[in-house]
């Protein structure tokens, strides 16, 4: 079974930071990418940031330059820099990779809140 535990959501003033991370636990034979999507009311679920096993990151056309995604395959984290008030959303950490049982696995943690409000 998969585990990925989220922390460091919270409320900000817009052009500030906040890091997010993930954690994960479980009995995965390979993860191939972690990262980062987020939500926003009534919007649909969009990719923020990816970091590959190779190290190799694949960064949201929004969020380029401001945001960035560093990991281990145990862990990612999430730097975001320059909020700003669009930011606002529900981010997810994302796992992808194949189980033990060497099926493709592609696992979801609960969400962390982030609120980018003057």
């Amino acid at each position: 079974q998969v585990q990925l535990v989220e922390s460091g959501g919270g409320l900000v003033q817009p052009g500030e930071s906040l890091r997010l991370s993930c954690s994960y636990s479980g009995s995965m034979f390979t993860i191939n990418a972690m990262g980062w999507y987020r939500q926003a009311p009534g919007k649909e679920r969009e990719l923020v940031a990816v970091i590959g096993s190779g190290g190799t990151t694949n960064i949201g056309d929004s969020v380029k330059g401001r945001f960035t995604v560093s990991g281990d395959m145990n862990s990612v984290y999430l730097q975001m820099n320059s909020l700003k008030p669009e930011d606002t959303a529900v981010y997810y950490c994302n796992l992808l990779g194949y189980t033990d049982g060497r099926e493709i696995g592609d696992y979801w943690g609960q969400g962390t809140q982030v609120t980018v409000s003057s």
